[in-house]
């Protein structure tokens, strides 16, 4: 059913820090985008479908622009390390088994349908090296409903011998042999070009890769200045580049190839974020994994404030949890740190920010996606608020407050993509 009206409490972000909510109001679906929010429904849409979401409130659905599907089954293991610690001793130990398709089925099986449960409707999502487990993620993310990109994962040195790709070329050839397969072959799940970031990339496979983008149209997945360590260790292998973001400039990894996201950038300095909005490369904060493995807390305000597009990631395994919600509060909460600890010129994040960074802000690049503004794609999770019991008369904007604090999966009524009910 892509032709319907929801009537409930709608909420919703036009600009970063801009919500707008029609209490008891009606928003319409015609051919699986919206067609505005209303007071009152127009006559003219009498005869849709009504789905009356009676008390409870509307939302976009969230996108979650950095995931490792790969990593879910350690979520909350090991998080007194590193990144790179991290790395060796977690996940890839926990990737390498993705080389057996039974594990990769039954993990990932475990990962899609927690991720369909959720708040999230759309996701940009890391698989490992193994092109048949990745496609068998592909498929399960396809049967679920949800709209993703989903990559196979590019790394031909510093990693364990079990993990790492034999060659630039044999790379490169791999990942040519997964999009063959899987260009096309889905309505709803697309490949993503992913080299995991610098150091477990040779210049010849990132050669390789620019040239694979360039040639199939792709967009492109990777992490930058996520910790310091990894910085230096970029700075040494890439004496060519001023920076870490300079680094993949060069390689024609940023931005020039096709739409591009980078993960973290919680280190990116203002020349870097310069360089990220003149090649509008998507910035994803992921504050709890930045918390979990010690990586710091990323300039978000200096994003909006300098026009970096920006979203939310969960960074499972990074991160602990899938949740969008947690995300959004873990936002909130890093940036009144940073304001307080590092740069009290950079006010903390607010609600409506947070939001629109888990809706509007990562959605844009699915397109027009995470806002019920006219022309929008109509994703839309509707969440009931009942458990969450409390004495006082409360304004629809602070039930969506305790909820993004306190709310989970259990408050999820339903859960619309692009229209399309996800049951």
């Amino acid at each position: 059913m892509q032709n319907f009206v929801l009537k409930g409490h709608i909420c919703y972000n036009q600009t970063p820090t801009e919500l707008a909510v029609q209490e008891d109001g009606y928003l319409i679906c015609e051919n699986g985008r919206s067609s505005g929010v209303f007071p009152v429904l127009p006559e003219r849409y009498q005869n849709l479908p009504l789905v009356d979401c009676g008390d409870r409130l509307i939302l976009p659905g969230m996108t979650d622009l950095h995931v490792h599907a790969s990593q879910y089954a350690f979520r909350a293991l090991g998080m007194d390390m590193e990144l790179l610690d991290w790395l060796n001793t977690n996940a890839f130990p926990e990737e390498a088994k993705f080389q057996d398709p039974e594990y990769a089925r039954k993990a990932y099986g475990i990962f899609t349908e927690n991720l369909k449960k959720s708040t999230t409707t759309r996701a940009c999502i890391f698989a490992t090296v193994h092109g048949e487990a990745t496609e068998i993620l592909m498929d399960q993310m396809e049967a679920s409903g949800l709209i993703t990109y989903v990559g196979k994962v590019n790394m031909d040195r510093n990693a364990p011998d079990y993990l790492r790709e034999e060659s630039a070329e044999a790379s490169a050839q791999a990942t040519v042999k997964w999009l063959e397969r899987t260009i096309g072959k889905y309505e709803h799940t697309r490949p993503i070009l992913t080299p995991r970031f610098i150091p477990s990339c040779t210049d010849e496979l990132m050669e390789a890769l620019a040239g694979i983008q360039k040639q199939y149209h792709l967009p492109l997945q990777s992490h930058l200045s996520e910790n310091q360590g990894e910085i230096a260790w970029v700075r040494e292998l890439c004496p060519d580049a001023d920076s870490y973001g300079e680094a993949y400039d060069r390689r024609e990894l940023l931005g020039t190839g096709g739409p591009t996201i980078m993960a973290h950038c919680v280190w990116s300095d203002e020349k870097e974020r310069a360089l990220l909005k003149k090649r509008n490369v998507f910035a994803v904060h992921c504050p709890q994994s930045n918390m979990n493995i010690a990586s710091g807390i990323a300039p978000v305000r200096a994003f909006l404030k300098e026009g970096v597009p920006t979203g939310l990631g969960s960074d499972v395994a990074g991160g602990s949890s899938e949740s969008l919600l947690r995300a959004m509060t873990d936002a909130i909460q890093a940036s009144k740190l940073r304001w307080r600890l590092v740069d009290e010129s950079q006010k903390p994040l607010i609600l409506e920010e947070a939001l629109y960074l888990a809706t509007k802000g990562g959605g844009s690049f699915f397109g027009k996606v995470g806002s019920f503004e006219p022309g929008y794609e109509l994703d839309a999770v509707v969440l009931d608020d009942m458990r969450l019991a409390h004495p006082q008369t409360l304004t629809v904007k602070q039930r969506l407050e305790r909820l993004v604090y306190l709310g989970d999966d259990r408050d999820i009524w339903k859960k619309y993509v692009a229209g399309r009910e996800i049951r």
